[in-house]
């Protein structure tokens, strides 16, 4: 059998957005998949889910016949039926929603099981083209990014490949190692050639922890009084850099004020690092002009998230970091691709700004008809699920499930396997993988664009989300042209359009650098206000609707799950290194690797229990409780616990998963999950 290595560029939701070489042995079948060797981020690495995903593609539960349910919802029955008879229904049902509650009674819901910019977006075009209810995408980015734009005006910084010129990294609230590989590469370059310190801060011994010279461990929903207290130290001992605070920064005339009160003292008792540790850091940071810090989502994934983010990002403010080579600090660069046109994908021309915007993480009171959720609008009676699992990723997964199982609620599922949502399904619509369609790609923890062709045929009868959105769109009467148009020619019109190469050419280049100069990087010609200035005092009310709790300066938000008597545990559920969200949780490799759903627990605090290692145990709160085995540790806090991955409800030991246990609440100014904002007890199954 002869084969070649075709490019192409990894889907899934993470930073990196690997290039890829994946070895092609004929037009059905992959062999291996290796990170692309000619590209200067990527450099030949890519992470073991990806480099195994020949498994994943040749699955044999992969879905490949559109099915329509014969059992009861969530039972999981069903039986194969044709594509026009799947799509028939799908369209039919949604126009009998319609009509009966008006256009907004149907809510297309997606998120990023695919990154690509035509198959993840173009159910956008559906929304809007049928005045159908938009989706506020609050799951993941939106306190992070709220928080960095506070500040920084603009979300982006400084390019990651920089850091091979830095002497000290922080990686505050990320764990690389398991979720962005690629950058551990260039930050062991700059260890290997400069002796360049790794600082981690983050709340239990991940990975990336393991691997640092200085390992700070934080308790949840704390990292904005670890910054003041950084920002006390660099005041007090001289090491802000006052000329560029000037310069840069709107200097508010009370900050150094409000930072006198926030000492190492005042920040131990809230954050857990002892005031010693508080000093050291401060002044490692402080005395190394070529820090760089690489933000990451954990820690904004609390109701206090964006305080935690901006707190965070005044740090290279104060110390006039940016203006070194290898300084700074990088959270996502998002808005080097901002201007790319998706008007027609997106269908932005027929968009009716007046259609409400319905929380995605608050599915679940939606679906349960919470009038507040539902914005004033008509009830969610049809849905059309792409690229997300929420019945296993949402928060209040009761709610979730209890609304999915709604009899007078039509759900169509496009899916690659059958997930947990997908067995509440009326209609099951079978996808393509990345590897069997076209689709561009925009990277947050680069600067690269990339676009590829299709590297195989796909699956049995399986159609791509672009395939599935057309073909519903014509269904249902739109004249959009979108709809008429191939994937290519689209993504086509969306590049030329932006004054880039066209398809053809773009998948020839492979990528195209959207990068900015050195000085715009580093925001020396300015950060993103009209003034330039960065903003230690933000204008939240810019930003969110929920601003009047946010702090008017940089400080730790005391507004989360906090623990008490009844609940003394706090609950974070971080990413687990052979999952990403739910997928890749059906390969038989990552499931061994990952053993199974686990609580992990410091083994003192798990002897003054009475639990011993594998023992099953309930974890609860106000919104149900969940039984796991118990994992003792020896590197986390007493006071938290830790539950790595999203695996399916059926793995836990009465069926639903973990995020049964995580609230719903929106994070102040605007929204977003709060996933490791909870606060549990622990008792024995």
């Amino acid at each position: 059998m002869t084969s070649t290595y075709v490019p192409s560029a990894c889907p899934h939701d993470c930073p990196s957005t690997c290039a890829l070489e994946v070895e092609r042995l004929d037009d059905h079948t992959i062999g291996k998949v290796r990170g692309a060797k000619d590209n200067d981020y990527t450099m030949g690495v890519v992470c073991a889910k990806v480099a195994a995903y020949a498994e994943r593609v040749h699955h044999p539960e992969r879905l490949g016949k559109p099915l329509k349910r014969v059992g009861s919802k969530g039972e999981g029955k069903f039986a194969e039926v044709s594509w026009d008879e799947a799509l028939d229904e799908v369209a039919d049902a949604f126009k009998a929603a319609a009509d009966k509650h008006g256009p907004q009674t149907v809510w297309p819901y997606d998120f990023a099981g695919t990154m690509g910019l035509l198959q993840r977006d173009g159910i956008m075009r559906l929304r809007h083209a049928m005045n159908y209810s938009g989706m506020d995408p609050t799951i993941c980015v939106p306190l992070a990014s709220n928080g960095w734009q506070a500040g920084c005006g603009l979300v982006r910084g400084v390019d990651p490949r920089e850091v091979v010129e830095s002497d000290l990294i922080i990686v505050w609230g990320g764990n690389p190692v398991s979720t962005q590989v690629n950058f551990m590469t260039h930050v062991a370059k700059a260890r290997k050639a400069r002796g360049t310190k790794l600082v981690v801060v983050d709340v239990y011994k991940t990975p990336t922890a393991e691997a640092a010279d200085i390992f700070i461990p934080v308790r949840p929903g704390t990292d904005g009084a670890l910054a003041c207290a950084i920002m006390h130290v660099l005041f007090k001992e001289g090491f802000a850099d006052r000329e560029y605070l000037e310069k840069f920064t709107d200097f508010p005339a009370d900050l150094e004020t409000h930072l006198e009160a926030r000492s190492p003292e005042w920040a131990s008792p809230i954050c857990g690092v002892p005031v010693d540790d508080i000093v050291s850091l401060a002044r490692l940071y402080g005395e190394t002009k070529r820090s760089f810090i690489r933000v990451g989502y954990g820690f904004s994934r609390s109701r206090n998230g964006s305080a935690n983010i901006h707190a965070v990002s005044c740090l290279p403010a104060v110390t006039g970091a940016w203006q070194h080579k290898g300084g700074g600090a990088l959270h996502t660069n998002r808005a080097l691709y901002a201007h790319i046109d998706q008007t027609l994908i997106k269908g932005l021309d027929v968009c009716d700004p007046d259609i409400r915007q319905l929380d995605m993480c608050r599915i679940g009171p939606i679906l349960n008809r919470d009038e507040q959720s539902l914005l004033g609008g008509p009830p969610v009676t049809a849905m059309l699920i792409q690229n997300t699992n929420p019945a296993d990723v949402a928060p209040d997964t009761n709610a979730v499930v209890k609304g999915l199982a709604r009899d007078d609620l039509f759900l169509c599922v496009h899916e690659q396997f059958m997930t947990t949502t997908a067995k509440y399904a009326d209609i099951v619509l079978p996808a393509t993988m990345f590897l069997e369609h076209e689709d561009y790609y925009r990277g947050g923890g680069h600067m690269y664009l990339q676009v590829h062709r299709a590297v195989i045929e796909p699956f049995d009868e399986c159609r791509s989300n672009h395939d599935v959105i057309c073909a519903l769109g014509q269904r249902l009467g739109s004249n959009h042209p979108a709809f008429y148009m191939s994937a290519k020619e689209l993504i086509d019109d969306s590049l030329t359009r932006t004054g880039l190469p066209g398809f053809e050419e773009a998948a020839d280049m492979k990528w195209i650098d959207m990068g900015v100069s050195w000085e715009e990087a580093h925001f020396q010609k300015g950060f993103g206000f009209t003034d330039g200035k960065f903003r230690f005092a933000p204008k939240w009310s810019e930003i969110g609707p929920d601003h009047a709790v946010m702090p008017k300066l940089p400080d730790h938000l005391n507004n989360i799950d906090e623990v008490t008597d009844e609940k003394p545990f706090r609950l974070v559920v971080p990413p687990a290194r052979r999952f990403l969200n739910s997928t890749f949780n059906e390969m038989p490799s990552n499931r061994s690797k990952e053993r199974a759903p686990r609580a992990l627990m410091l083994r003192e605090t798990c002897e003054q229990l009475g639990f011993d290692e594998g023992d099953q145990v309930r974890l609860g709160n106000e919104q149900g409780s969940v039984v796991v085995p118990v994992s003792p540790t020896d590197d986390q806090r007493a006071d938290t616990v830790i539950v790595e991955g999203i695996w399916p409800g059926a793995d836990f030991g009465e069926g639903l998963g973990i995020n049964v246990l995580v609230s719903a609440d929106r994070g102040p100014p605007n929204g977003g999950g709060v996933f490791h904002d909870t606060a549990i007890w622990v008792r024995a199954a």
